[in-house]
């Protein structure tokens, strides 16, 4: 404890005696060439750093600013500086066409997503980020998820007959209270587990195990402290012994154990002649790659971190958005009922290619849930040099003139609000904010174009878009589809204390939904068998 005080009070010193001469510079530099507007800062030191890190009215904030400052803006970030954030379709459309060449990680996303996962495809830019991820994309086309979706359906049966059990414990009412947020973890986990690691974590058998603790804690809600927020433009504070860095490293530590041990036992078969020839599992193919030419190599250490990026981006995002479509599902009862009418309709269990064309209003439900409830609420990405942005349409500028583009100097960090923009009036109508499949029927001609220029799957964010588009895309949606077919057809859900039931967005690194004025991280939903 003497330790942190006294490194905390050393860098304390070392930053205050630095503002000076920083705020001298950036009295002499612009966020941007062009003179775009802003809200004005609440305060030199944070900015809105702080209000932005830990609320969750930031989508509400960067929506009323848009329409206030215009499509391409600025927010009064850390020490005086400045973080420049896209509304404008065509300059979102530009800025992703560019994404890991002109524009990188920014210095603090490079330690977190290092200290934590390692050097693998999230971490990488440029001609790394290239190569890794040639490497991976065998692992998750459709031919290789279409071998995966039994995984996903015998990890859902699991589910249903835990649940089974836990009705039948309550003759008298036959239904139970159960926290679906930890079931969706467990099916998250089983599931990037068989499928990605050839390794079945027991999570949906009670096994309780290292990997499962330490994931399910780095989800959990927690606020993100002062020095953290300072860290995002002084990086060198992340080398402090504090609490969130030692989890991050004990969370590298454990997760890279068990990625080990799969790697080891997968070379030792393939040695052995045990493996499968032309293996296409995520394992055989990263093996494959240490072995491939210079252009292609993986070393020995990325492959690692690309198995513990593999199982820590397939568990957190997907049990978050299959746990809001359950919570949706029971608050919308209406739309429940008619989901489950069209997967009864179905019969047997669906393939990989039913899921993916024979179901359009699952489909609308799962675009729906991942439109509202993106599980990565923006990103941020520093300009490697000048740029210019084209807008759809002209921005009047703090001197009150009008321009088409906006020239971004080299350094300047970049926002992109995934839901924000997900959930944005000006993109999907003035009934954003509302849970309606049939918005992906009806169509919206009035919005469309809008939407038209943001060419991520579905005009959606969530899965991000370019070089960067979420690799596991299809793996999620196969994942999502079927967990919610087998459930939907089994269960009806319900708020356990009626429609006046608050979920909210917890905080945190992908923020878990939980019971409004709660600080567990738990959603538990009222469930009972469904009955002819």
């Amino acid at each position: 404890m003497a330790l942190l005080q006294s490194s905390t009070t050393l860098v304390a010193v070392a930053i205050l005696a630095s503002l000076y001469l920083l705020r001298v510079y950036r009295r002499k530099q612009r966020t941007t060439r062009t003179p775009i507007r802003g809200p004005q800062s609440p305060g030199w030191v944070f900015g809105f750093a702080k209000i932005l890190s830990n609320s969750t009215a930031t989508t509400e904030l960067y929506e009323r600013w848009a329409r206030e400052y215009g499509s391409v803006y600025k927010v009064p970030d850390i020490f005086g500086q400045s973080r420049v954030i896209l509304w404008d379709p065509k300059a979102i459309s530009h800025f992703f066409a560019r994404d890991t060449w002109l524009y990188n990680q920014t210095p603090f996303s490079k330690i977190v997503i290092q200290t934590t996962i390692g050097r693998g495809v999230l971490w990488a830019d440029g001609e790394s980020h290239k190569r890794q991820r040639k490497a991976l994309n065998p692992a998750f086309t459709a031919a290789a998820i279409r071998s995966l979706t039994s995984v996903f359906h015998d990890a859902a049966h699991k589910t249903v007959i835990a649940w089974d059990g836990e009705i039948e414990l309550n003759q008298r009412t036959h239904r139970a209270v159960i926290d679906v947020q930890q079931w969706m973890n467990h099916i998250s986990l089983d599931s990037a587990g068989i499928a990605l690691l050839s390794h079945d974590f027991g999570a949906l058998d009670g096994n309780d195990s290292d990997v499962a603790h330490v994931l399910n804690a780095f989800g959990s809600s927690a606020k993100i402290s002062n020095l953290i927020i300072l860290a995002q433009n002084c990086p060198s504070i992340l080398k402090l012994p504090l609490p969130r860095i030692r989890f991050t490293q004990k969370l590298r530590l454990i997760v890279g154990k068990i990625c080990q041990e799969m790697l080891s036992r997968t070379r030792k078969e393939k040695d052995t002649g045990g493996a499968k020839q032309g293996d296409k599992s995520c394992l055989g193919l990263l093996l494959k790659a240490e072995e491939s030419g210079e252009s292609a190599r993986l070393t020995p250490q990325e492959v690692l971190d690309e198995a513990s990026v593999l199982l820590l981006a397939s568990f957190e995002t997907t049990s978050v958005s299959m746990t809001w479509a359950l919570v949706e599902l029971a608050q919308n009862p209406d739309i429940q009922k008619k989901l489950r009418n069209e997967c009864l309709e179905f019969g047997p269990t669906p393939s990989y290619d039913d899921l993916t064309n024979k179901f359009p209003y699952l489909d609308a439900v799962v675009n729906e849930v991942l439109r509202l409830h993106a599980p990565v609420k923006e990103i941020s990405r520093s300009a490697m040099q000048e740029d210019v942005i084209p807008l759809s349409e002209p921005l009047r500028t703090a001197a009150g003139n009008f321009t088409k583009s906006v020239c971004i100097p080299k350094g300047t960090v970049v926002v992109v609000p995934f839901a924000a923009l997900n959930c944005s009036v000006s993109l999907w109508g003035s009934d954003a904010k509302a849970f309606k499949p049939s918005r992906w029927f009806e169509g919206d001609e009035g919005t469309l174009g809008a939407r038209e220029a943001l060419h991520g799957y579905r005009h959606l964010m969530t899965f991000s878009d370019g070089a960067r588009i979420c690799l596991g895309r299809l793996f999620a949606l196969a994942e999502f589809k079927a967990v919610l077919f087998v459930l939907v057809r089994k269960f009806v859900f319900e708020m356990v204390d009626g429609p006046g039931m608050q979920i909210v967005d917890g905080l945190g690194t992908i923020p878990r939904p939980k019971v409004a004025g709660s600080d567990a991280g738990s959603v538990p939903l009222q469930v009972r068998r469904y009955e002819v």
